[in-house]
């Protein structure tokens, strides 16, 4: 099979510009794509946004034959193929919406070698004669999307895609390139023994998605709490994912009440109503889909701004895939999720008609996986990443409600007391355990059937605890969990009972320490945190080229972002381009696109400074953090020596963490700097019990150092980030 050498750099610069309009590469894809083109197979793990197509795109453009795109979803390929029409590729799609004239027309188009990528759907792929077909096309490279797929381990297992071995064992000579958003290691693996890929090259870019804010408030009245958030957005694209197909409708008919324009999506809709709303959100006729998880996969709509699940996820794979949908141009969006822990109850009900008791467990500990990442305390953003084995070495990811409004400590001796104590009176009472929420009814004074029946309603326990709302007790119990004080059962009952240490701690009347979101007034239930990636603008020449992009659009029968992303309409409205070169110097602008939308664009800009004086702008800050008042020394930055200053001075972490109001996570960084750079020397024993000590090196052993999140979910998440950095640097300390 005769292919062109590896591209000069240049040259994959040049195309990268003409034909997407951007000066320069994403990180780690100019990398899979020399890779690639040197023939040899590459999986690459790149999060949603950050350029995945690309990968696979510009080397069609500069080899030879044809790029073939395994894509899982019919609906969406016109889009994804309109796209590249619009930057000046060759591109098709082969599938079962088109006409049978259609279909010939195309297939005749390959005969002849006029495209450059064709996109098709895996049952496509494995249909009677098909392989034979793409050997007659000179198919000199096969990309599969959402390769994860391909693995029952994934979240999104699909068995057509297992079937696609057979595509390899016919081109044996082509390389394949595998990509996914979300891969572990176990899934890793198995796309590629599944693939039979040969040696793969392996990128994988860091899960962080910086531009994405991470918000958990409890859920207390979902609908509500989504009208909030939403009506402050009326003009911005955004996804709700629910559990049930009824509630899509429910919570659809609700906002489209209060003038909200919105749309229901769930697998139970025909074909042709599904098909209709995904088309008017792709293109911005409708704001809000309200969907079940049937939605999304391969959605390319960048102006996602936000992403709401109203019902707890399964498993954080999900959760991590779904909001990856917010965002994707780049610029900022808020995730936020409405936890409670009676969707888990839910959830697990339906584990009982599991007849596969292996997957059964395995979606039960997912589903705790998820409830623990809800309930942690620590930063979102090192929590989500932990789970993929990255360490987010940020003293504070200035992108989530835990580090841009830090919880305070409050004396919770009293409620831990009444909490544990109403545990025991139930269990003497009628002689078994029930779950988190029956004991939250009982310390509410709840009348329900179920405390009746069993004359909970007689127990000492009844009603004290009338001060608190469910949603407080809720986050009191899920804090007593992850303190050993109170343990959930293992099956799906998720009965609650007191441990050993509880019973300790009531009858040596200890004290407790608990943290809690702080009381402010006036605040609201949700609302966005700051982040980075926004683009200050003139926001009313702004909005006037949305109009002239949305006008070009229906005229092409093409989503909105097809013609140009809200980032190349963005920097329009903050440089006033007014030639053809400020023009083309725009990201996201290529020659193509510039002789086809130059015109209508540069004369909207004209039209609008007529009338209006040009804005002038000034960057915004990286990061919201403030600097530090001290100078760094030995590359310890000043905010780490303020916190060394007071650790020296006899304040322990808490003590500090409350002077600086700075969370005791952060504190344990900055020490951690300084022991690292050797400005203070602190015994192991001070932050490590020797048993954690032993434990963490067993761990360690097995695991290596090198990933803190594995050891982390290694030790079963009973110890926490902040030791298990201590020991690291202790360790990297011993020996030298």
């Amino acid at each position: 099979m005769a292919q062109l050498p590896p591209p000069e750099s240049a040259v994959l610069h040049e195309a990268l510009k003409s034909n997407f309009g951007y000066d320069s590469f994403r990180p780690l894809q100019e990398e899979i794509i020399s890779t690639s083109l040197e023939n040899r197979d590459v999986v690459a793990i790149l999060p949603t946004g950050a350029g995945k197509s690309i990968c696979y795109q510009l080397p069609a453009l500069v080899r030879e034959g044809l790029t073939l795109v395994i894509s899982p979803l019919i609906a969406l390929m016109k889009d994804q193929v309109d796209a590249l029409i619009s930057n000046g590729v060759s591109a098709t799609f082969l599938n079962s919406s088109l006409s049978f004239d259609d279909l010939q027309m195309r297939t005749s188009g390959l005969d002849r070698g006029e495209y450059k990528l064709l996109y098709a759907a895996p049952e496509r792929i494995l249909s009677p004669g098909f392989i034979d077909s793409l050997k007659r096309w000179n198919v000199t490279a096969v990309a599969i999307d959402e390769a994860h797929c391909v693995s029952e381990w994934g979240h999104d297992f699909r068995p057509e895609y297992r079937q696609l071995s057979t595509l390899r064992a016919a081109l044996p000579e082509v390389p394949f390139i595998a990509l996914t958003a979300t891969a572990t290691e176990q899934v890793q693996d198995d796309l590629i023994n599944q693939l039979t890929l040969k040696d793969p090259a392996l990128f994988n870019a860091s899960f962080n998605r910086p531009n994405l804010s991470y918000t958990i408030i409890p859920k207390e009245k979902p609908v509500r709490q989504v009208f909030e958030f939403v009506s402050e957005r009326k003009d911005e694209s955004g996804i709700v994912y629910l559990q049930s197909r009824k509630s899509t409708e429910s919570l659809a008919a609700a906002l489209k009440a209060e003038g909200i324009s919105a749309l229901a999506y769930h697998a139970g809709l025909e074909p042709e109503i599904r098909a209709a709303a995904q088309d008017a959100f792709l293109r911005d006729e409708v704001n809000i889909i309200c969907a079940t998880v049937a939605f999304g996969m391969g959605i390319d709509k960048p102006n996602v701004r936000y992403v709401i699940h109203s019902d707890l996820p399964k498993n954080i794979e999900s959760y991590y895939q779904e909001t990856g949908r917010a965002g994707r141009d780049g610029l900022p969006a808020d995730c936020l999720l409405l936890f409670s822990k009676g969707d888990l109850m839910r959830n697990l009900k339906f584990l009982d008609e599991v007849t596969d008791q292996r997957a059964a467990a395995t979606a039960r500990r997912q589903m705790n996986q998820m409830v623990a990442y809800a309930e942690s305390q620590v930063c979102r953003r090192v929590e989500l990443l932990g789970y993929f084995g990255e360490v987010h070495e940020e003293e504070n990811c200035g992108g989530c409600d835990i580090c841009l409004d830090p919880r305070e400590e409050w004396d919770a001796t009293v409620e831990a007391q009444k909490f544990l104590s109403c545990l025991i009176r139930i269990q003497q009472k009628s002689g078994f355990s029930l779950g988190m929420n029956h004991a939250i009814q009982v310390l509410t004074g709840a009348n329900t059937e179920k405390i009746r029946k069993w004359g909970h309603n007689t127990i000492t326990t009844y009603g004290i605890g009338s001060d608190h709302t469910r949603p407080e007790w809720a986050e009191i119990g899920g804090q007593l969990v992850q303190r050993g004080l109170a343990a959930l059962s293992n099956d799906n009952f998720q009965t609650l009972n007191i441990t050993e240490a509880g019973q300790a701690f009531l009858k040596n009347r200890d004290t407790l320490t608990l943290t809690r979101r702080p009381h402010k007034e006036g605040a609201k239930t949700s609302g966005s945190v700051a982040r980075s990636g926004s683009v200050a603008c003139d926001e009313g020449l702004f909005n006037q080229l949305r109009e002239v992009r949305k006008q070009l659009a229906t005229a092409r029968s093409v989503p909105p972002y097809v013609i140009f992303g809200d980032v190349t309409l963005r920097h329009m409205a903050r440089h006033y381009p007014e030639s053809d070169a400020a023009f083309l110097a725009l990201p996201g602008v290529g020659a193509k696109k510039l002789a086809d939308f130059g015109v209508d664009f540069l004369t909207a800009v004209k039209n609008w400074l007529a009338s209006n004086p040009k804005q002038t702008f000034t960057d915004e800050p990286a990061s919201p953090r403030a600097k530090p008042k001290m100078k760094s020394e030995n590359g310890v930055p000043g905010t780490a020596l303020e916190s060394l200053e007071l650790f020296k001075s006899g304040l322990d972490l808490d003590g500090i963490a409350a002077k600086r109001n700075l969370t005791s996570g952060t504190i344990c960084g900055h020490l951690t700097k300084a022991i690292d750079a050797g400005l203070i020397e602190i015994p192991r024993e001070t932050f490590l019990s020797p048993e954690e000590d032993a434990r963490i090196r067993e761990a360690v052993d097995q695991h290596g150092l090198e990933s803190i999140g594995k050891l982390h979910h290694a030790l079963n998440r009973e110890i926490s980030y902040e030791k298990l950095n201590f020991y690291r640097v202790f360790e990297k300390q011993r020996k030298k």
